[in-house]
């Protein structure tokens, strides 16, 4: 009895410290994320003075420039443009983390054909060939998953740039209760020595000289997936295309049914 009740004790030691370790944990990736928040957000000012004022030299006073000059002021111009992208990312990645979720029954077939219009500009003058399957739907926060979706679909398009006949093709396959989502490419592909590298934030296993990027894109649908309580991984081969997974829990079976016209259940917000 002695030692059945030591080992109580030291079981709930032990779960007390987790708990604490944890909290603790998850303060500092609060603060870590206001932290990223706060500063990406005051730096888009002054970037935007950068930009707007080496624009009105670029514009008004190019031509007292010699060619050194103009080249100069353009190159500016470009960092200012590429840091403002990436500090959107970054505000982008910060709210995912800070936004509560909000489940509904996420038609994933329809969540695809919204993010393919909004698309629709970046495949204009592509040789871009799309077979699409039936994407069952998840229990899922919508317009997040949406993310997930432009995310992964633009990665296809950037990566199918320098192919000359781009396959891009977007299926799903049950894998016991969870339901695996794909999307596949024939493009530049990876190495699949660095392929834990893929969803990590700002890890880029191109040069954006080659393929312009910000390295945020993967870490978001990584995040935005870890959150659904599901998982992300990719397999790849170089010049030989790539495939990103992510899995998902089905539709819970106790979930009251929806109606025929699609009506998703009521906002649930964990």
């Amino acid at each position: 009895m002695r030692s059945t009740s030591r080992t109580e004790d030291l079981v709930t030691d032990r779960t007390r410290d987790l708990a604490l370790a944890n909290e603790a944990l998850q303060s500092v990736n609060q603060d870590l994320g206001a932290f990223a928040y706060s500063v990406s957000h005051d730096l888009r000012a002054p970037l935007r003075a950068i930009d707007g004022f080496s624009k009105i030299l670029q514009e008004d006073y190019g031509e007292r420039l010699d060619d050194e000059g103009r080249r100069l002021v353009q190159v500016v111009r470009g960092g200012a443009q590429r840091m403002g992208h990436l500090i959107a990312d970054i505000l982008e990645f910060s709210r995912i983390g800070r936004r509560a979720l909000t489940h509904t029954v996420a038609q994933m077939d329809d969540i695809v054909s919204a993010a393919l219009q909004d698309l629709a500009p970046s495949l204009q003058g592509r040789d871009l060939k799309l077979i699409r399957g039936q994407l069952p739907p998840v229990y899922g926060d919508s317009e997040m998953l949406k993310l997930v979706w432009m995310n992964l679909l633009l990665n296809a398009i950037k990566y199918t740039s320098k192919t000359d006949k781009g396959l891009l093709e977007i299926g799903a396959r049950p894998d016991g209760a969870d339901i695996v989502y794909f999307v596949r490419d024939n493009g530049a592909g990876f190495d699949m020595q660095y392929a834990g590298k893929l969803f990590g934030t700002f890890q880029r296993l191109h040069t954006s000289a080659d393929f312009p990027g910000t390295g945020i894109g993967l870490a978001i649908v990584k995040r935005i997936i870890s959150r659904h309580g599901g998982r992300v991984w990719a397999e790849g081969k170089v010049n030989d295309g790539a495939t990103f997974y992510f899995a998902l829990p089905g539709v819970p079976a106790d979930l009251p049914a929806i109606d025929t016209a699609g009506a998703v259940m009521p906002d649930h917000v964990l």
